[in-house]
């Protein structure tokens, strides 16, 4: 593929999707509603795997329940086997030279249609498969599945220019510098989580938009929005094999493509322990690729609320609701550990939390008035109910909730856990669900309560600071240095959006490399410094050796 490039093109100005309210009687909600009325009555919905553009029908079938409705199923999909894995990996490569030689207009046109595609046409399907496959209410399915996608599309785009534009600033006389950004040797293993249907796109989107070819292997509880998201890019113009889209068996996927010599870099989002897995295999890998693979990736987190004795109370107890139980506490920067100053949490904190709590509905995400819906599924179920029974066998007080109800829908219902043990269970482990376990402190134990957040959770990945006192904000913020890779002011710990907030965390909670910035981009590119000079030699020899 050669085309003149006759001009030095500026991307359009990127602004943040705008995102629609759903009020009742709104256009929005209609089409909405519209949408998940249509998707009930047509599924469950085959899913094939993509290889090269080409459906691939293995025939060994999984299935994606419907988490609020368990006897149902959202998609039917075939998963692959070494066969299509080894194929997906094969194309992939093929593919491979073309899409690098692409003029970079050209790769961020299909990137940019693809963020209409997703805001536009397909907004609301792709929000109806979001709400009854992960089990999101129609907010959250907006500010993810529409919002943020679209955002991670544009800004991609937006960031990628400015990296292509970072050139050395000098030039000796007779000489010209400069640098290209080349994508990496081999392939990108995507390997997406269930909980948020943009992390699906942006995890094959962000390595392909620097030239690279990827095989995305999607979470099975999101395989069907992923599916969606799929057709979005090969609509917007993505050549068959630049993206292979292979749901299947985790574990056999994902050791069949690092196992590969041409393996090039992992971008992963999911589960601490299996992180640590996969980066131990790969470095037992090592002497088998061509070069040293990167390794991108965001885990968990134990994320925390730090109340100050001069906070707002009102504030804090609202933002604490919603960073503990929106999308029932499933988010990688939800809250579950609270630490509130004895004053305030006897001023009026404890009340006024537990009244608010008191109001929220659960249930099916089809019916709006529910401000939470199901956990993804049965071992998710299984796990908060098992961690709030240790808690409570261990002294934990339950203040309210503590109960679930798996009869239809795996549905857990908000829980407040009072301890007086700032290192017990609930409050060290990681459980990914409507739990918060709080520690109140005494108003004096502020300098030691900051060392305790900091020691007490190997995670790093959010945290929140409440407070009026300029000098506690602070003091915090230098004490929680490391203890967090976003941190909040007054405002709750989860909502990092695309271009305002840099998303990732250290510790056990990943490699911090910043979804959502320019950042993540250096990690898939390989420079090449070059350097043209105009004006030969004369002579090899340096005037010093002349006498």
């Amino acid at each position: 593929m050669t085309t003149p490039q006759l001009a030095s093109f500026k991307v359009p100005i990127i602004d943040n999707e705008q995102m629609r309210s759903y009020a009742l009687g709104s256009l929005e909600r209609t089409g909405l509603e519209a949408a998940l009325k249509q998707m009930e009555q047509e599924l469950p919905f085959e899913v094939p795997c993509i290889v090269n553009g080409k459906q691939v029908k293995t025939g060994n079938l999984a299935k994606q329940v419907i988490p609020s409705d368990h006897a149902k199923y959202l998609s039917i999909y075939h998963e692959a086997d070494e066969a299509t894995v080894a194929s997906a990996i094969d194309g992939a490569l093929a593919a491979k030279p073309e899409w690098e030689a692409m003029p970079w207009n050209d790769r961020a046109a299909i990137f940019l249609r693809a963020a209409e595609l997703v805001s536009g046409k397909y907004r609301y399907k792709l929000m109806a498969a979001t709400m009854l496959g992960q089990g999101k209410n129609a907010w959250q399915a907006e500010i993810d599945a529409a919002a943020e996608l679209s955002d991670f599309f544009r800004f991609g785009v937006k960031y990628v220019e400015e990296l292509y534009a970072q050139q050395p600033p000098k030039n000796t006389q007779g000489s010209w510098n400069r640098v290209e950004y080349r994508a990496l040797e081999g392939f990108v293993l995507a390997v997406s989580p269930f909980n948020f249907t943009a992390i699906g796109g942006n995890l094959p989107a962000t390595p392909a938009l620097v030239g690279n070819v990827v095989v995305w292997k999607p979470s099975p509880a999101a395989t069907y929005s992923n599916y969606i998201i799929y057709q979005i890019l090969a609509e917007a113009g993505v050549p068959p094999g630049v993206i292979q889209f292979v749901p299947g068996p985790p574990a056999e996927v994902v050791a069949q493509a690092i196992g590969h010599p041409c393996f090039a870099a992992l971008h992963f989002t999911g589960s601490t322990f299996v992180f640590k897995k996969l980066w131990k295999d790969i470095a037992a890998n090592l002497d088998n690729y061509k070069g040293y693979p990167r390794i991108v990736g965001e885990t968990g987190g134990k994320n925390f609320h730090v109340v100050h004795k001069s906070a707002e109370i009102r504030n804090a107890v609202l933002q604490t609701i919603r960073g503990g139980f929106e999308y029932q506490g499933q988010k990688c920067s939800a809250l579950s550990r609270l630490y509130v100053s004895s004053s305030v949490w006897t001023g009026g904190f404890k009340d006024q939390l537990l009244t608010e709590i008191a109001k929220i509905q659960v249930g099916a995400v089809q019916d709006f008035s529910h401000f939470m819906g199901p956990v993804i599924g049965r071992p998710a179920y299984d796990k908060i109910i098992g961690y709030i029974e240790k808690a409570k066998a261990a002294g934990g007080e339950i203040l309210i909730g503590g109960t679930g109800d798996d009869s239809k829908g795996f549905f857990v219902q908000p829980t407040i856990i009072l301890t007086k043990d700032p290192q017990s269970i609930t409050m060290t482990e990681e459980i990914f669900g409507p739990v918060i376990t709080v520690y109140v402190y005494d108003d004096a134990d502020f300098d030691k309560t900051l060392e305790l957040i900091d020691n007490t959770s190997v995670y790093a990945l959010t945290g929140a600071i409440f407070a009026t006192d300029r000098k506690a904000l602070i003091n915090a913020t230098n004490k929680l240095r490391n203890a967090a890779g976003n941190v909040y002011y007054n405002e709750k710990c989860t909502g990092a959006v695309v271009g305002q907030q840099p998303f990732g965390g250290a510790r056990a909670s990943g490699t911090n490399d910043k979804a959502g910035s320019i950042s993540i981009f250096y990690r898939f590119v390989s420079a090449r410094s070059v350097k043209e000079n105009f004006v030969g030699l004369e002579d090899f020899q340096y005037p010093s050796n002349l006498i």
